[in-house]
């Protein structure tokens, strides 16, 4: 006789998609998203190509509050950064798969180099970002803002080896 299955309830419904936060969308998520008392801790980068160190930063950054936006540089500031041929995917695609983390809360491509504009947008209470960073290193001016608005900053450590120019060193090997 085979044992009895037990009904389990469904997931509720699930998209993605709607964590994707359009640009002049920014300061009404903030607004609509979060009850009063709760924290916004915010991050960015480029995220071209998603691997274990981005997914375990993401977690630590999450668990720093109680909803986690994450800025997405937009095509031309990753190509400004990381050089010509990056980045491997483009931003929309970049967006779509950051969204469908569930760390993740929303997520926001943004069109500059730097993410003074989008931080001023969103007013992170904690803006995090990741080891290879110091407190003396990142952005000043995206320091500045942030704890002027009595927010304060947040440096987390990398995993070790897990990079997407390792990835990309890896891929050109094959």
């Amino acid at each position: 006789m085979l044992p009895r299955i037990c009904a389990l309830p469904q997931n509720p419904r699930v998209n993605f998609r709607e964590k994707l936060i359009a640009w002049d969308d920014l300061s009404l998520w903030r607004e609509s998203f979060l009850k009063p008392g709760q924290r916004l801790v915010v991050t960015n980068g480029c995220f071209d190509l998603l691997h274990p160190g981005h997914v375990t930063y993401l977690e630590s950054a999450r668990n720093q509050g109680d909803a986690l936006v994450v800025g997405v540089t937009g095509d031309s500031g990753v190509r400004q950064l990381k050089g010509e041929g990056r980045p491997v995917n483009d931003e929309s695609d970049r967006a779509l798969v950051l969204a469908a983390l569930e760390s993740v809360s929303g997520v926001c491509v943004f069109p500059d180099l730097t993410a003074m504009r989008f931080l001023e947008r969103i007013r992170p209470d904690i803006y995090v970002k990741g080891g290879d960073y110091t407190i003396d290193t990142i952005n000043q001016e995206e320091r500045r803002f942030v704890e002027s608005k009595g927010g304060r900053v947040v440096i987390l450590s990398n995993v070790p080896g897990k990079s997407t120019t390792a990835t990309l060193a890896k891929i050109a090997k094959l």
